[in-house]
């Protein structure tokens, strides 16, 4: 084991985890030297492990259907590999390389499943992180497809805009605005997403509605959405 374990913190799977957990996850992990072009993994043909550099490069490389090598990443001081192997157990996708003559942190993922066996509070630990990334990752979904749906709103709006929008008192409005239902046939989505949309324009300040009268509150704003 060494003092600094700080790199686990950029790991998508140990990031958060307590500094104790941490030390018992390095002492069953092993520092490796090796020589400049020495393969460190094959690929498809070792377990899965983590690697991390803690000194000199290593590369990443596929050899390609006419059996050249194609080189994908060059990996430095303080880079890492292959969290997520000790969890998927999926032997290696690429081949690993010294660049140059390295020094790295090897954690194999069948002691790493030991580990889990011995200390149940890792195991805890392992899921309550997981779940907090499974929760951000939904959320970035959810905004990413509002703001998708935002798009295709506001490219309907603007057509309705086009067509039949007049200006009055420096808003553009549009009067007797289509129903949700038949606004949701329009952008190729649901009532409830045009409807949840829609809240959230006027929630923005974009547009304010008054029954079937819709005005935009700012034009150039809201042209934005539409590219």
């Amino acid at each position: 084991m060494w003092e600094n374990v700080d790199f686990f913190e950029k790991s998508l799977v140990f990031c958060g985890f307590k500094k104790s957990l941490l030390d018992e996850i390095s002492r069953i992990g092993k520092r490796k030297k090796f020589n400049k072009d020495a393969v460190i993994l094959f690929e498809r043909q070792a377990d899965s492990a983590l690697i991390f550099v803690l000194e000199g490069k290593i590369r990443l490389s596929k050899i390609s259907e006419e059996g050249s090598e194609v080189n994908l990443a060059i990996l430095e001081k303080s880079d890492f590999w292959g969290d997520t192997s000790l969890l998927d157990g999926l032997p290696p996708n690429v081949n690993i390389t010294a660049e140059e003559d390295c020094e790295i942190f090897l954690l194999k993922r069948e002691d790493f499943l030991k580990l889990l066996d011995r200390k149940s509070e890792l195991s805890i630990q392992l899921i309550s992180a997981l779940t907090q990334k499974l929760n951000s990752a939904n959320q970035k979904i959810r905004s990413l497809s509002l703001k998708a749906s935002e798009g295709k709103v506001a490219s309907v709006l603007m057509q309705l805009i086009n067509k039949s929008g007049e200006v009055s008192n420096g808003k553009i409005e549009i009067q007797k605005l289509p129903l949700q239902q038949e606004l949701a046939d329009m952008a190729g989505t649901s009532r409830e997403t045009i409807s949840r949309t829609l809240h959230s324009f006027a929630k923005k300040g974009l547009i304010e509605l008054q029954g079937s009268n819709l005005k935009i509150t700012d034009y150039e704003k809201f042209k934005e959405l539409n590219h």
